[in-house]
């Protein structure tokens, strides 16, 4: 796992990922974790955790997932994503925690929920990736 955990990060270099300072911390076939801090970078103007860059992690942390299930020459790409804030937060870490719900051959559906330093839920989203085949791409 840790191997995995390296090739996800080191593929995010140079990405929003990178630059809003994600990083993923579990891994296995159907479930991700991954960290984001919640600083300048990812504040809106009240100084509090931005609903983007919690949108921001979640696609991302679901989309990586999808594309390690998409299967030899065919990819995942964002369809659909929705988000519920429901707690605010000023600093920490937030984890996003994203589970399969659907596996199915051109779409994934999963639920992520974000968490604050104290475990408390900060965001729920779905988020449904396009499985595509890269030949037509």
């Amino acid at each position: 796992m840790e191997e995995v955990l390296a090739k996800i990060n080191a593929s995010g270099k140079n990405t929003l990922s990178d630059q809003l300072g994600m990083l993923f911390t579990h891994v296995e076939n159907g479930y991700l974790e991954a960290t984001m801090p919640v600083d300048a970078r990812t504040h809106q103007p009240f100084g509090m955790l931005h609903g983007g860059a919690s949108v921001a992690l979640a696609e991302t942390v679901g989309s990586v997932g999808s594309n390690m299930l998409a299967g030899p020459g065919r990819a995942a790409v964002g369809l659909e994503i929705n988000a519920n804030h429901v707690k605010s937060i000023r600093s920490g870490l937030v984890t996003a925690k994203a589970t399969l719900v659907h596996q199915g051959k051109t779409t994934h559906i999963w639920d992520i929920r974000l968490y604050g330093p104290e475990a408390q839920l900060i965001c729920i989203c779905r988020f449904t990736a396009a499985i595509i085949d890269l030949k037509g791409a």
